[in-house]
């Protein structure tokens, strides 16, 4: 099963809760047991997971990212976001997670999270399912 979502950033460096939209994918599959893929088919943008109880935690990642890579510092690239593709390949641009039980297996305390390094654009998300047989 292949499903592609579509989201739209609306600042520069942002981090996107989409934990509860790859949830509802999860449980409309009606697959019981498998692997969840998620993919970001952009060079500029990456999906982490990381603590969703504490939105200070974001901010933090934020910070520190554009701190060991600043958006200014004599980079070749033409474009003039090549911060934005250097946090993009140090995040990545994949995710996996495990279904069980018609459920992902998060931790507690555990989201999904769209990174935006170049926005703010419309996106794509693609999420692939892998059913146990």
């Amino acid at each position: 099963m292949l499903k592609e979502l579509s989201i739209e950033s609306k600042d520069r460096v942002e981090f996107i809760d989409i934990t509860y939209k790859i949830k509802k994918i999860v449980e409309n599959s009606g697959v019981e047991s498998g692997i969840l893929q998620i993919h970001i088919p952009h060079t500029t943008a990456a999906v982490t997971i990381n603590e969703n109880a504490d939105p200070s935690v974001k901010s933090d990642i934020k910070k520190e990212l554009n701190k060991i890579v600043p958006f200014e510092d004599n980079y070749s690239h033409l474009e003039g976001n090549s911060a934005a593709h250097i946090k993009s390949s140090l995040i990545g641009v994949d995710q996996n997670l495990i279904i069980y039980n018609q459920q992902l297996k998060l931790g507690k305390w555990q989201g999904i999270y769209f990174c935006e390094f170049d926005g703010p654009r419309r996106r794509k998300i693609i999420v692939t399912i892998l059913k146990n047989s």
